[in-house]
């Protein structure tokens, strides 16, 4: 719900800040005191236009704040925390305008886009009057009204759930129709494409192997020499190291005889030559089995251009073109059984679009027996606001093909006057009509996700007994929802839960508006003056109490 509302600088409000309660508050005052200017500004936090017209006159920047509980909208949290805003049980929305253009808009003093706002903020609030963007005017939302009252929300809720796996069912087949009149040749292409793989045979870490045996194959001369030639100068020829270093060895183990601390490097020397021994013979054996062939290493030349073709070809790497191989495998198996496939998918389409049909059936069936029932209970209602003769017929459209709420179009038409014919909402209703239907809608659907209304013009053209009926009805809807409303009507204002006076000041040439909560005497006094006018008397003020004690009284249809 709406908790607190500030305001600076909008129109004749240079700065204001309102704490609502729950249940039924009234906004009262003198016409021209600016209570249309606070349905504005809420009107900006729901997204709506931002004119620089709106910017007190002499100041650059206009702003509005709304705060709002929000502890019971778990969905919304989660949106919104998902869309990176920091939120939890409350939700501070502010919107800023300014002459130079740059208008912003913040969720918890985080910047945010209109399009977020214009997501998030009706199902905060619904406001119905002349000037707004009314719910009923959108035939769109017929439907869901009309499904709500006749108690269809479980029936559309299968009809959507099977229209979308057919939907889904339809689109597969036609992408199969469209694969079908190139599904040769893309299948005579796999086909070469997989067979030319398998007969390369290709293996992953092949290429890697192969790479370092033809480096040991074309370096074979060199490394053969190169072996011999070290073999030779350690071990094999005249003078050779090792024959030097074992006399070295020797002499350098007698003379530790004589001195101890050559010991060390005697056993150093003769651990030298055990190591380059060994290396010795190991290179005599290496080089025995090094020997150029030539033939070898041709093959591994013809293999690793083979290899790169595939790669040019198909993929990077040999492991890629072996998963190329795995995924055109499969294409060529779908390619192959494709017949047996669009025969199932023709056979599950006709299945779904029978029970399509069969719930479509029942959900029109029952919304034509909601309508009828709707158009009643509206109509009874409308008619105890003021709107005598008033028809409102719930219409069904048959659509030409099915939808994903079901086979027809749903708009509510309405004449006002007895003997007119009734026509769209949008074309014919007037802004308090409007505001009065959508309380008749409040009655007759009194479940709501949406936590704050907000009704302008709802006593337009109303008294006497309807104003005391439009009182309570509100006060009725207030028990579920947060309501708010602007009221020129004493009776509906006594009603209220809390009332808050609109007032314009004029100081030092400047015209401003405060708002005022009243206690129970100032609430006496309002109340007397908007049933008598300026001039209260002691009837006036007796009268407004009996009103407030029988408004105030708990809320019962």
């Amino acid at each position: 719900m709406l908790t607190d509302l500030t305001i600076k600088n909008v129109a004749i409000i240079d700065s204001l800040q309102i704490s609502f309660k729950s249940g039924l508050t009234v906004l009262t005052g003198e016409t021209g005191a600016g209570k249309s200017i606070i349905i504005d500004a809420v009107s900006l936090i729901m997204g709506g236009r931002a004119s620089s017209d709106l910017i007190r006159s002499g100041e650059e920047e206009a702003v509005v704040e709304a705060l709002f509980d929000i502890s019971a909208m778990e969905e919304l949290k989660l949106q919104l925390n998902e869309a990176g805003f920091d939120v939890e049980d409350e939700l501070l929305i502010k919107r800023s305008l300014s002459r130079s253009g740059k208008n912003r808009i913040f969720v918890n003093g985080a910047m945010a886009t209109l399009s977020l706002l214009s997501d998030i903020t009706p199902r905060l609030i619904n406001i119905y009057g002349q000037h707004d963007s009314q719910i009923l005017l959108k035939p769109e939302n017929h439907l869901r009204l009309l499904d709500a009252f006749a108690g269809t929300a479980p029936l559309r809720q299968i009809f959507s759930q099977v229209y979308n796996k057919l939907s889904e069912l339809q689109e597969q087949r036609a992408t199969l129709e469209r694969a079908e009149r190139d599904a040769a040749q893309r299948f005579d292409l796999l086909s070469y494409q997989s067979d030319e793989i398998a007969k390369a045979a290709p293996r992953g870490g092949e290429e890697e192997q192969l790479v370092e045996q033809r480096q040991l194959l074309a370096s074979a001369d060199r490394l053969g020499r190169g072996s011999s030639e070290a073999f030779e100068r350690l071990y094999g020829g005249d003078g050779a190291l090792l024959g030097q270093l074992k006399r070295i060895a020797s002499s350098m183990a007698e003379l530790s005889v004589l001195d101890q601390s050559l010991r060390p490097t005697a056993a150093s020397l003769e651990e030298g030559y055990l190591l380059l021994e060994d290396a010795a013979i190991t290179l005599r054996n290496y080089a025995s089995r090094i020997e150029a062939d030539p033939a070898r290493l041709q093959q591994i030349d013809d293999r690793l251009d083979l290899l790169g073709k595939l790669k040019k070809k198909y993929a990077p790497t040999v492991e890629e073109i072996l998963s190329y191989q795995q995924t055109i495998d499969a294409e060529l198996a779908w390619l192959g059984s494709r017949e047996e496939s669009r025969q199932a998918l023709e056979g599950e389409i006709a299945k779904l679009a029978g029970e399509l049909k069969r719930v479509g059936a029942e959900l029109t069936a029952a919304r034509h027996r909601g309508a009828v029932d709707l158009k009643h209970a509206l109509e009874t209602e409308a008619h105890q606001l003021a709107m005598k003769g008033a028809v409102i017929e719930p219409t069904l459209e048959p659509l030409g093909e099915a939808k994903a709420n079901g086979f027809e179009r749903v708009e509510f038409l309405f004449s006002p006057n007895p003997g007119e014919i009734p026509r769209p909402l949008a074309k014919v209703a007037s802004g308090g009509e409007l505001s009065r239907l959508m309380l008749a809608i409040k009655q007759v659907l009194p479940d709501s996700d949406v936590p704050t209304l907000i009704f302008d013009e709802v006593d337009t053209g109303i008294g006497g007994a309807t104003s005391e009926l439009v009182g309570q009805k509100l006060k009725n809807v207030a028990v579920r929802q947060q309501v708010l409303c602007i009221t020129h009507l004493p009776q509906v204002a006594a009603c209220a839960a809390q009332q808050l006076r609109v007032e314009k000041l004029v100081s030092d040439g400047r015209t401003s508006t405060r708002v005022v909560e009243l206690d129970i005497a100032e609430r006496t006094r309002e109340v007397a003056r908007m049933g008598a006018g300026a001039t209260i008397t002691d009837a006036a003020l007796k009268h407004a109490a009996e009103l407030l004690a029988t408004g105030m009284a708990p809320a019962g249809r």
